[in-house]
């Protein structure tokens, strides 16, 4: 996922549009329960951004390296060992590799009633940074004062640094 096209505000605003606020969440999985081409109980990280947003309406040409990109990202992230938590609600619930939970944690956002918004960017790690070298994810719940359930999730896809 590297690239400035990516970490730009326009792809951020763009994307963020389908997931936030809650309205718009809704309407977003409405329109993926209504294509035959994903499946909400099994979705993965990636895999709705095209069905969301066509392809044309990506900036500068972007959506036409996205599968490229999300599966480095998403082989990178297979190799990380997880040890943290889905959320405060299903602390017992650890997926084994970051992928794993990032995978969780966007199928809990869509699959949730009502759905949970999301709000993603997408940075790139500097190059004095210890694992500048490799993928990483920063995965933020929010929580409603008193509860434990979750009521945004904040998603920081954090790329490699390429020189």
């Amino acid at each position: 996922m590297s690239g400035l096209a990516y970490s730009g505000k326009a792809f951020r605003d763009l994307m963020n549009a389908n997931y936030y606020p809650l309205a718009n969440m809704k309407k977003s999985v409405a329109k993926l329960k209504a294509s035959d081409d994903i499946d909400l109980p099994t979705l993965e990280y990636g895999q709705y951004h095209l069905i969301l947003t066509p392809p044309s309406k990506w900036p500068q040409g972007s959506a036409k390296y996205w599968h490229k990109e999300k599966g480095r990202a998403r082989v990178d992230l297979s190799t990380q060992p997880n040890t943290v938590p889905l959320s405060r609600d299903e602390p017992g619930v650890i997926p084994l590799t970051r992928c794993d939970l990032l995978d969780a944690c966007v199928r809990k956002c869509f699959n949730s009633e009502p759905p949970i918004p999301m709000k993603t960017k997408i940075i790139t790690h500097a190059a004095s940074d210890a694992y500048a070298h490799r993928h990483e994810i920063r995965l933020e719940w929010e929580y409603k004062k008193g509860s434990d359930t979750p009521t945004l999730l904040n998603l920081t896809m954090v790329c490699p640094h390429r020189s």
